[in-house]
C-alpha cells in the first residue's frame, strides 16, 4: 500500500500522484454482490438540474456491502481485498461457512486469510476487522463503521484512512472523538468495528488532470466572476472585475464561503458534546 508518482513524460503527469493498489488481491468482483447503478446527473425526478456541475463519469455497479454485521457469532474468512469505485476505502470480500459471501470496508491490517467474527456477548480478540458493541470495547480504542442506532447498520466513519476513538463511557452512552475531532455521544448497544480503514494514503492523491476528475463524474465548476450580470451576481464588469460587497454569494444571492448552514435546532444537537474545531 502506498502511492505512486511518475515521470514527466506529458504536463498532466508531471503532476499526478495516485495510488499503487498493491493492497488489491482480487481483480474481479463478485456477481452475486453486483448490482446497477444508475446516474442521475444532479437531476431529480422533474429533469430539472439541482446539482450543479455533475454528469458523465465512467460506468459503474454498487457493491452491496454488509454494513450491518448481522451474522452473529459466525466465522468468516478474507478472500480477498478489492477496489470499489464507489468509495474511497478499499472493500474486503468475505465468506461464511455455509459459503455465503459479503462485502465489508477493508481495515488497515485485514488481508486474504485472516478471519473475522461479528458478536454482541462473546468474548473475542480486538482484531482489526471484528464487530462488537462499543460497550466491550476497551476505551482508547480506534473503531470503523460505527452505528448510531442499534442493529440499523454502520452510517459514520466509513471513509479511507479514518478511524473514531473511544474516549469515556456513562452509563447507556459512549463518548466517541470523530475523525473531524468532534466529541460525541452514541449509545452503548451500537456496534463498531475494531481498527482503522485502510488506503490511508487517499489524501495524498494529486490527480493531475481535469479528465481524471471527469471520469469520476466531477464537471468543471465555472466562476462566478466569469460570468455574464444575468448569470450570477458576481459576474459582468470590465476586465476582472472583484466580486465586490456584500459578497462572495451563490448564484442565487445566499451568502456562502464559510457561511454555516447547520440548523440551530437540529435534532443531533443534544448527542454532540464537542464541535468540531472548538477551543
Amino acid at each position: 500500500m502506498g502511492i505512486k508518482r511518475y515521470k514527466p513524460t506529458t504536463s498532466s503527469m508531471r503532476f499526478t500522484v495516485l495510488s499503487d493498489f498493491s493492497e488489491i488481491t482480487k481483480s474481479k468482483p463478485e456477481k452475486s454482490l453486483l448490482r446497477p447503478l444508475k446516474k442521475t446527473g444532479g437531476r431529480n425526478v422533474n429533469g430539472r438540474i439541482t446539482a450543479r456541475y455533475r454528469g458523465g463519469g465512467h460506468k459503474r455497479r454498487y457493491r452491496v456491502m454488509d454494513f450491518k454485521r448481522d451474522r452473529i457469532d459466525e466465522q468468516a474468512e478474507v478472500i480477498g481485498i478489492e477496489y470499489d469505485p464507489n468509495r474511497s476505502a478499499r472493500i474486503a470480500l468475505i465468506q461464511y461457512p455455509n459459503g455465503d459471501k459479503a462485502y465489508i470496508i477493508a481495515p488497515l491490517e485485514l488481508k486474504p486469510g485472516h478471519k473475522v467474527l461479528s458478536t454482541v456477548d462473546k468474548e473475542v480478540d480486538m482484531k482489526a476487522g471484528n464487530c462488537m458493541p462499543l460497550r466491550r470495547i476497551p476505551l482508547g480504542a480506534a473503531v470503523h463503521n460505527i452505528e448510531l442506532k442499534p442493529g440499523k447498520g454502520g452510517q459514520i466513519v466509513r471513509s479511507a484512512g479514518t478511524s473514531a476513538q473511544i474516549m469515556a463511557k456513562e452509563g447507556d452512552v459512549a463518548f466517541v472523538r470523530m475523525p473531524s475531532s468532534e466529541v460525541r455521544k452514541i449509545p452503548i448497544e451500537c456496534r463498531a468495528t475494531i481498527g482503522q480503514i485502510g488506503n490511508v494514503e487517499h489524501e495524498s492523491r494529486s490527480l493531475g488532470k481535469a479528465g481524471r476528475m471527469r471520469w469520476s463524474g466531477r464537471r468543471g465548476g465555472v466562476r462566478g466572476v466569469a460570468m455574464n450580470p444575468v448569470d450570477h451576481p458576481h459576474g459582468g464588469g470590465e476586465g476582472k472585475a472583484p466580486q465586490g460587497a456584500p459578497h462572495p454569494v451563490t448564484p442565487w444571492g445566499k451568502a456562502t464561503k464559510g457561511l454555516k448552514t447547520r440548523k440551530k435546532r437540529k435534532y443531533s444537537n443534544k448527542y454532540i458534546v464537542r464541535r468540531r474545531g472548538a477551543k
